[in-house]
Formats: structure tokens, C-alpha cells, sequence
């Protein structure tokens, strides 16, 4: 049974195993330097920080925000020798479940195939491709916005919701200014 186990950096055997994850499963760009993702970890109220397990096996790690009207999911990894074993879908479905609010989550924009295949794997999750123009602030001095897509699960609007969402990301994840 999948369920998820928020960890702190005094967790060491699992905080390893995420940031080790997180490493291996994204391009340095794509993530905050660990420092600071340590520092969130530890002192942010609204972040949380979870091992996935299914029973007492830990198959990845989920990060997410709480909004108040939404959460916004950071990063989201399954160990790479369980993937395609359904896990993700399984995690996705509890996290839906669990949170019982809105999600929202960015995406690459579908040029390469891996970005492509990712956006389907969400959309048969439920989640909806808002295709606004939407970058991600650089994590770290001297990264670049990267173009990307946001995606929804439940009950937001693209003309209502895309602006406030949008200034939440950008000001309270990333600490860029408006």
C-alpha cells in the first residue's frame, strides 16, 4: 500500500535516499542548491518533504507546497529500477486522494519525447495541460527560465486561477521578484 512518510534531514538514511534521487532524476537547473532544499525541509511550514513507500519499501520521494486553495507538487521521482511498475500512478492516485484540494505541477513543453510522454502520463491521472505561456524562475544565480506548461488536477480555472498561481510559484517557491 502506497503511503507517504515526511522526513527531515535528521532522517539521514532517508533524506540520502531523496536527495540522491532528486540528483539522478533531474537536471542540476531543475533543482534549488541542496542547502537551501535542506534549510525548506527543515524550516518551511507550508513545504513538505516525503518518501514514498509502498508498505516498508521506499520507492521514491515528493516534495509539495500548501497553498491554502491549492498545493503545488515540486518534484516527484520513483526510484529508477521501479519505474514503469505503476507506482507513479498508484502515488498519484493517493496524493489526489490525500490532499483533497487542487494540484498543480509543471511540465516541459512536449518537444521531446520524454517531455511528451511525461504529459501523458499525467493527463491519464486526470491532470489538465494549461497551455499559457509560463516559464520557470531560475533556482539557482546565473540560471535561465526555462519554458514550460503548468498542469492541474481539480477544480482550477486557466482564465480565473493562472495569474495567482503563477505569482504564488514565482515569488514564494523560487523567491523571485515581480
Amino acid at each position: 500500500m502506497i503511503r507517504l512518510q515526511p522526513i527531515s534531514t535528521s532522517d539521514l538514511q532517508h533524506y540520502k535516499f531523496m536527495e540522491e534521487l532528486l540528483v539522478d532524476s533531474f537536471p542540476p537547473e531543475e533543482y534549488r542548491q541542496l542547502e537551501q532544499l535542506r534549510e525548506f525541509t527543515d524550516r518551511t511550514g507550508n513545504f513538505h518533504n516525503n518518501i514514498i513507500f509502498d508498505d516498508d519499501l521506499p520507492i521514491g520521494f515528493i516534495t509539495y507546497w500548501d497553498f491554502g486553495n491549492f498545493y503545488y507538487v515540486e518534484h516527484f521521482a520513483t526510484n529508477p529500477a521501479l519505474r514503469n511498475g505503476g507506482y507513479g500512478k498508484r502515488t498519484l492516485e493517493y496524493l489526489c486522494d490525500y490532499l483533497k484540494l487542487p494540484i498543480v505541477l509543471e511540465v516541459e513543453r512536449p518537444v521531446e519525447e520524454m517531455a511528451k510522454r511525461r504529459i501523458g502520463f499525467y493527463q491519464r491521472q486526470g491532470f489538465v495541460l494549461w497551455k499559457k505561456d509560463y516559464r520557470q524562475p531560475p533556482y539557482k544565480p546565473g540560471d535561465h527560465f526555462l519554458p514550460m506548461y503548468l498542469m492541474v488536477h481539480g477544480n482550477l480555472d486557466p482564465e480565473k486561477d493562472y495569474e495567482d498561481i503563477k505569482h504564488k510559484l514565482h515569488t514564494v517557491v523560487y523567491g523571485a521578484k515581480e
